[in-house]
């Protein structure tokens, strides 16, 4: 057997260096369990945070919570960190800090001192724990007031619960993850319940959501902050719209960055979240709707107007992403052809992805993503066909199906990209918008 104390390496000299070594550490890519990366993160000194912690988890709508309590609590004046993943274009997307990503030097210097910790501590890491255990150690040294902190995978499990939340967020329940997760809504759903804490708020952002969620919350002391029910929001005038939550009516708020009904929601959460903290309790609901106004989460349903198209960017690579990116589109048909960008894991229920698009596509582009784990192109267009989907280009790399879908479109058109993150990150860049 391996020690995992023996020497090691020299380290790399650059982030890119350091990533593709962490990436090769561990047997596996996911190993869920909190013992290897508590006993490193115990060695770091990075369990016990003097800052407030916000752990945000869910299927759907997570990290466009993170990213509102982000805006909200930096626009109020507050330090804070902000963990997610994955990212766009730049490791460093991950880990901001009072809204800007961490430089280069400093994760080298963070993913350095974890290696030490990991290597006295005598186990290996999976890519993530190492990584996460570097954003705890920057947010500590940080001084940041708030840490948000937006799980990977479950809940339970995730290096993130790690570190005990303070308030703890669970947003929609959805199938996803089905070879760690299972199937079933339920257990799904006391999964993500294993943030919670005792005599901690637990916000729950799913009017409908399993019954699991409540549950735990109720069997392990947790302060139940539930929508439909501690929390509530709706339709103003003009657009607007207000929301209610433990004392506070808060009108005038404007529409969400991100289209569709979901969005709602998922501010109404954020907010919910954010009134458990003092400077949320008193804050100005003027200023915190003007706040609102400036947020912009990328990815997520992201509109961008270029000359005579529109661009749709969304990450949906569920079918309940997928089902919310399908309202979007009916609630605002284009005035021409809706052309749609797809590539999907192989891991993903594609034929979910196409059935919840089903009618609302009239061309589809099928990009061969140079990636192991992608479905082949191929393979997407046969799973179209037999649905009755009309493909009009397979197999070709992003640059030259978006030259082809560029040369078909014609003003009015709509461009949907959607059915995973690379997805999303790969016409990002060809285009110049990460």
């Amino acid at each position: 057997m391996n020690d995992a104390r023996t020497a090691q390496p020299a380290a790399p000299a650059d982030l890119d260096g350091w990533l593709a070594r962490l990436e090769a550490a561990h047997p596996t890519a996911i190993d869920l369990g909190l013992e290897r990366v508590a006993a490193v993160g115990r060695r770091l000194g990075v369990l016990d945070p003097t800052a407030r912690v916000i752990t945000v988890g869910g299927t759907n709508g997570k990290g466009s919570v993170a990213r509102t309590l982000e805006g909200v609590l930096n626009g109020l004046g507050v330090a804070t960190a902000l963990y997610t993943s994955p990212h766009f274009q730049r490791f460093n997307e991950r880990m901001r800090i009072d809204g800007a990503e961490v430089s280069d030097a400093a994760l080298i210097e963070a993913l350095g001192r974890v290696e030490q910790a990991r290597s006295e501590a005598g186990v290996s890491l999976t890519y993530f724990e190492h990584t996460t255990l570097a954003a705890f150690d920057l947010f500590g040294r940080s001084g940041a007031a708030v840490w948000i902190l937006e799980v990977g995978l479950g809940g339970r499990l995730d290096a993130v619960n790690t570190v005990d939340a303070d308030i703890a967020v669970v947003t929609r329940i959805a199938r996803d993850h089905a070879e760690f997760l299972g199937d079933d809504l339920e257990v799904i759903a006391a999964e993500k319940a294993g943030i919670f804490r005792s005599g901690r708020p637990a916000v729950i952002g799913q009017p409908d959501a399993p019954a699991a969620l409540r549950r735990i919350a109720l069997e392990v002391g947790a302060g139940l902050v539930e929508a439909g029910d501690a929390f509530t929001w709706g339709e103003g005038d003009d657009g607007l719209w207000w929301w209610r939550c433990a004392g506070h009516h808060w009108c005038g708020l404007p529409a969400p960055g991100v289209s569709g009904r979901a969005a709602r929601g998922n501010v109404a959460t954020a907010l919910a979240a954010l009134v458990q903290l003092p400077e949320g309790t008193g804050a100005d609901p003027e200023a915190v709707a003007r706040i609102l106004g400036r947020i912009r989460v990328p990815g997520r349903l992201e509109r961008i107007g270029t000359g005579s198209l529109e661009w749709l960017l969304d990450v949906a690579h569920n079918a309940d992403g997928a089902e919310e990116l399908a309202r979007v589109l009916d609630d605002g048909a284009a005035s021409g052809w809706t052309r749609a960008v797809f590539a999907v894991a192989s891991r993903k229920d594609a034929g979910a992805l196409i059935d919840a698009l089903s009618g609302r596509i009239d061309a589809w582009y099928l990009p061969q993503l140079d990636e192991p784990d992608m479905r082949h192109a191929d393979e997407l267009a046969r799973e179209l066909a037999a649905a009755g989907e009309p493909v009009v280009h397979c197999g070709d790399d992003v640059a030259a199906t978006l030259a082809v879908l560029e040369e078909q479109a014609r003003p009015g058109d709509r461009v949907v990209v959607f059915g995973s993150f690379r997805t999303v990150a790969a016409v990002q860049a060809q285009k110049g918008w990460g």
